[in-house]
């Protein structure tokens, strides 16, 4: 098994390195960094040019891999290595490098136009999103990092796939020695003086969601004792905000933190895909974020 990260020529971000690892620092398995280079066309008539081209493009590859290795240099504890490799689809290149190298997680970065410290999906990184079959872990722009994962934070909501994913975090955080938080998010208008039956229906479905997620909660705490883990390795969280901001925004986010959300199970061409709520998570997530195929936030 190994964590196969997207290193791309140019970026200078090495935010996916720093979080791989980081992973691996927690759950030792070898690094590699793979940086994709344009394939030629290898058409006969245009042997010339593509000669040159494949030439130019191995350059950018050694190039890149070169930058990669430094990169990993920052982490001499971490067994890594980098290499390149051309392809028609950066995607589809590291999807199939996933699969050569029996990938537990592929790692990737955020957008360049991303904020410091903030997550953005490019159309490379909608697609990986979309298509593979592990788990997909974003990096922050500039992240950077000194140690391993402390805590994992999963979101949770009670339906069959929450619990499916929060039984997998769990193991995972035993066996990295990481603490673990289950959150529900509650995202809901402010409150506003009963003035009209439907302002009072609403603050009721607030109200009945709170409920229904303090039982949940509950019940959570429960299975996770079952598991045998109790006492002050796991923390339940109802955070909630008048939007997906202001709720993230209310919980305590420190380094070594990493946030672990499902993907939508209601799309079946896809492996994995964030649903509109998980999309907001992201984008408003201070830490890494892990999205696990075939366990849902809608």
């Amino acid at each position: 098994m190994t964590y196969v990260v997207g290193y791309g020529p140019h970026k200078h971000d090495r935010g996916a390195i720093e979080l791989a690892c980081q992973l691996a620092t927690s759950l030792p398995e070898p690094v590699v960094a793979v940086s994709v280079v344009p394939r030629g066309w290898g058409t006969p008539v245009a042997a010339g040019t593509d000669r040159e081209f494949e030439q130019w493009a191995a350059g950018e590859g050694e190039d890149s891999a070169a930058l990669a290795t430094a990169d990993l240099a920052q982490h001499p504890d971490v067994e890594s290595s980098a290499i390149w490799v051309a392809g028609r689809s950066v995607p589809q290149t590291l999807l199939e490098q996933t699969v050569a190298r029996d990938a537990s997680i592929l790692v990737v970065g955020s957008g360049g136009d991303a904020e410091p410290g903030r997550i953005r999906l490019t159309s490379k990184t909608e697609r990986l999103v979309h298509s593979s079959t592990v788990p997909v872990a974003i990096a922050p722009w500039g992240y950077r990092t000194s140690g391993g994962v402390t805590r994992i934070t999963v979101a949770f909501r009670d339906d069959d796939a929450s619990w499916s994913l929060l039984t997998r975090v769990a193991e995972i955080s035993r066996n990295a020695s990481a603490k673990l938080r289950v959150v529900t998010f509650l995202v809901s208008p402010s409150k506003r003086p009963v003035t009209s039956t439907v302002t009072h229906a609403e603050t009721q479905v607030i109200d009945l969601w709170a409920v229904q997620a303090a039982s949940a909660q509950a019940e959570a705490a429960d299975h996770l004792k079952s598991m045998g883990l109790t006492g002050d390795s796991v923390h339940l969280h109802i955070a909630e905000g008048a939007d997906w901001g202001a709720a993230i925004g209310s919980v305590d986010w420190s380094e070594g933190d990493v946030l672990v959300l499902g993907s939508s199970s209601t799309h079946r061409l896809a492996q994995v895909f964030l649903g509109s709520s998980a999309s907001k998570i992201v984008r408003h997530a201070p830490v890494p974020v892990v999205i696990v195929p075939g366990t849902a936030i809608a």
